[in-house]
């Protein structure tokens, strides 16, 4: 983990990366291994009204009019307990004009033989009811190109898009070439997609996983996300990083759900929300930790 933006910098197991990560020394490029909140992806213009106050964030994506990804993956975060196998960061994201609440942020990443797992406590800490969604962004690798990746994504309908990447609709993946219900390789189809519908297990886990050569990585999230937005990588900077692994993001809500309202967790004064997701090494290696 890193202290800014409490990162998910790397995560190996048995010697091989698990997360296509960054260099300790650079700065986590294109949202790798971020927290993306008090909203994540994309928030039209940066504008939107909850229960009569108005937020108004900067425009960190000017070539398509967005916001994007929320406020605190560049703060400073600081470690709250820490042990051979776990840690846990805290930061407040003040009162300000993007985002006129008080909001205390948790994140525990714990290792065990299961794997990782990483569990949000957000609580509200102003005076009024505060409307919060979060989402992170792990980029998954199993070594080879996307191209060769076997994607699985129990989703049975995705967003449609507008040229700013904002939701204009939905459809239903069947028939289509973003239906991944049931394992497929992903090919040259280009990714950048939400997903919803999510089929989940008896535990109400939703589980994607990417597979290759044998190794095979699975993430999962609890009911509290019941978004996946996946992303290949197409348009990555520089051109040789495009392709070479599977983000694939749980959210609590689509993009621009401040502005819609959309699945917006609403956040009463001094109520705390939680979530958890995870991921899991099926093949090829031990989890650890």
């Amino acid at each position: 983990m890193t202290e800014v933006g409490s990162t998910l910098r790397a995560y190996a197991v048995g010697g091989a990366n698990v997360v296509d990560g960054f260099a300790i020394d650079e700065i986590s490029p294109a949202g790798r291994g971020q927290v993306l909140a008090p909203w994540p992806n994309r928030l039209d213009a940066g504008r939107y009204t909850f229960e009569g106050r108005e937020g108004s964030a900067a425009i960190d994506e000017p070539e398509r009019s967005n916001a994007i990804h929320g406020l605190v993956r560049w703060l400073a975060w600081s470690a709250r307990s820490r042990t051979d196998d776990a840690v846990t960061l805290a930061c407040v994201l003040p009162a300000q004009p993007a985002y006129p609440w008080r909001l205390e942020l948790e994140i525990a990443y714990a290792l065990s033989p299961d794997g990782l797992a990483v569990t949000t406590r957000a609580s509200n800490a102003s005076d009024a009811p505060a409307p919060f969604g979060i989402g992170f962004h792990p980029y998954l690798t199993v070594g080879v190109p996307a191209d060769e990746v076997a994607l699985t994504l129990p989703a049975s309908r995705r967003l449609l898009t507008d040229e700013r990447a904002l939701p204009v609709g939905e459809e239903a993946v069947g028939g289509t070439v973003f239906d991944f219900r049931v394992a497929r390789t992903i090919g040259m189809t280009q990714l950048d997609t939400c997903f919803a519908g999510l089929g989940r297990g008896a535990d109400r886990r939703v589980r994607a996983r990417v597979e290759a050569g044998g190794r095979v990585i699975e993430m999962w999230a609890d009911a509290g996300f019941p978004y996946l937005q996946a992303y290949t990588g197409d348009t990555l900077e520089p051109i040789a990083r495009r392709r070479q692994a599977v983000a694939i993001e749980p959210m609590t809500c689509p993009p621009n759900a401040l502005a819609t309202g959309t699945d917006l967790i609403r956040i009463e004064p001094g109520e705390t929300w939680s979530g958890t997701w995870g991921i899991a090494v099926l093949g090829g290696e031990d989890n650890g930790p």
